[in-house]
């Protein structure tokens, strides 16, 4: 039985307003799935170009077969949490003032009872389409988010009519797009784009129901490169100090309320870092214009605060929270894990002023810091894949979208540290990466993937005295006569 709701305050943390979910063929007409649906889900991230999902449905009444579905059908609602009074903070696919999703396939359809049918529709964006069906084969000359915003709004590629919240890029260049779908041009534009306001290298082109989002990295967990962001929401995962009957709000509470937490990557993979250059990386750069060779080591722990990081705070502390110590990793030496820049060697191609732009205009990248940036972004996008993944399951609040900034509490496990707070590797800022928004016929939930590339309390290196022995290994000629190996048992 499907709940009704459609109060401006929710009766319980969980309630949504959805007031229909329509089918619309290609004839334009609609029936009106709300009933018989068993789960809506909405797919989200910051390394996804457009939105998906999926919408399960038990169909007694062939609505299929009457509708002559095909693929070529849309998808209308409207979903929000009760009391969302900004427009922006609500899911609107509604034909009237959002953008419908397309159904694109329909699967495991099954009979599961007498006359009664279920089965999967599965549908995108209308941009998650116009992409297949589109290429772009032209150049773009001057700054970078400019170029992005023709290629997204133009008619002849993705045409959209969303919104795009965009940072300024800091750097201009002439880009020549070789027959590319639109979205495989945006993201080579967004690996070239280095941020007006802040030090950072590299973009993200992501679409959220509400929006799309050209940015980097240091603007979702920074304000402008300088300045804290706010966090969206505030979650717990501890036992409270204090009985239910005392907490003033408990919708507010519950909302806050991690229901279940797991680290998909609660460490960073020393060994995958090491060898992807997350921590060392010498990139070797060679200048087509004066066929000269730059070279440039990147060294994780002494550039760390040249990006900004998930527990930013914006002071001395943020320097050293790295999530790795920069210890001594061999016993007969002084070097730490990031001075070994021969763990991953890269060889480029650069140039700058090609098109005879006039120096100052920050047009291309400069030579002697390309090599610098290459090692920068590897860095960064590394320390967000293969850094601290967390995966929690919250209740549905639509105001949140990928890219925004939450606060996760967690108390620390150890037996002798009851007294602590929160623990101070796991506990702290994370960035949401991913979205699942989850609506069935009387809940709405949302699994949130996190990440954190930093941790709360710096982290301060030591001086081990390793002991071990030093001594070299024998040398031994399996065919010398007097240490015959084949000679030994005679």
């Amino acid at each position: 039985m499907v709940k009704m709701f459609s109060s401006d305050k929710p009766e319980i943390a969980g309630d949504y307003n959805l007031p229909h979910i329509d089918l619309i063929n290609h004839k334009g007409e609609a029936i009106d799935l709300k009933f018989i649906f068993i789960e809506l889900n909405l797919y989200e991230s910051i390394y996804k170009n457009a939105v998906t999902g999926t919408l399960v449905v038990t169909d007694a009444k062939n609505q299929i077969g009457r509708l002559e579905v095909q693929g070529l059908e849309r998808i209308a609602f409207k979903l929000s949490s009760p009391g969302t009074k900004n427009v922006e903070d609500m899911l609107d696919a509604s034909v009237e003032t959002g953008e419908p999703f397309h159904v694109y396939k329909i699967t495991d359809r099954k009979q599961i009872g007498p006359g009664v049918m279920q089965y999967t529709l599965h549908f995108g964006s209308r941009e998650f389409m116009r992409n297949l069906r589109t290429k772009v084969s032209q150049a773009y000359n001057g700054r970078l988010d400019i170029a992005v915003r023709k290629i997204l709004q133009e008619e002849d590629y993705l045409d959209s009519r969303r919104k795009l919240k965009y940072e300024k890029t800091g750097n201009s260049n002439k880009i020549v797009i070789p027959n590319l779908r639109p979205f495989d041009a945006i993201n080579m534009i967004a690996n070239q784009s280095l941020p007006e306001k802040s030090d950072g290298v590299g973009y993200y082109f992501y679409q959220t129901i509400k929006c799309f989002h050209f940015r980097s990295w240091d603007s979702m967990v920074s304000k402008q490169g300088n300045a804290t962001r706010p966090i969206a929401q505030e979650f717990y995962y501890m036992p409270l100090k204090f009985k239910d009957e005392a907490i003033e709000n408990k919708i507010e509470h519950d909302f806050k309320s991690v229901q279940s937490y797991r680290f998909l990557s609660n460490f960073h993979d020393v060994a995958a870092n090491t060898a992807l250059g997350t921590y060392g990386h010498r990139v070797i750069s060679y200048n087509l214009y004066d066929k000269s060779i730059v070279e440039g080591d990147w060294n994780y722990h002494n550039m760390f605060d040249s990006t900004k990081h998930t527990d930013f705070e914006n002071n001395y502390r943020d320097a050293e929270k790295t999530p790795i110590a920069s210890s001594p990793v061999d016993y007969d030496n002084t070097k730490g894990i990031s001075d070994y820049p021969e763990s991953r060697v890269s060889l480029q191609s650069t140039t700058q002023f090609l098109h005879n732009k006039e120096k100052g205009a920050k047009y291309g990248l400069d030579v002697f810091g390309d090599s610098f940036n290459k090692g920068q972004q590897v860095s960064q996008q590394n320390q967000i894949l293969h850094g601290t993944t967390l995966k929690l399951v919250v209740k549905g609040q639509s105001y949140l979208e990928p890219g925004d900034l939450i606060q996760f509490n967690i108390r620390p496990i150890d037996a002798d540290k009851t007294d602590i707070e929160e623990d101070y590797r796991y506990s702290g800022q994370y960035v949401i990466t991913k979205i699942r928004h989850q609506i069935t016929s009387d809940i709405y939930t949302m699994v949130l993937e996190c990440a954190k590339d930093s941790v709360v309390n710096p982290v301060v290196a030591g001086e081990p005295q390793y002991q071990a022995n030093k001594n070299k290994g024998d040398l031994e000629d399996i065919y010398d006569s007097s240490t015959n190996i084949y000679n030994r048992h005679n």
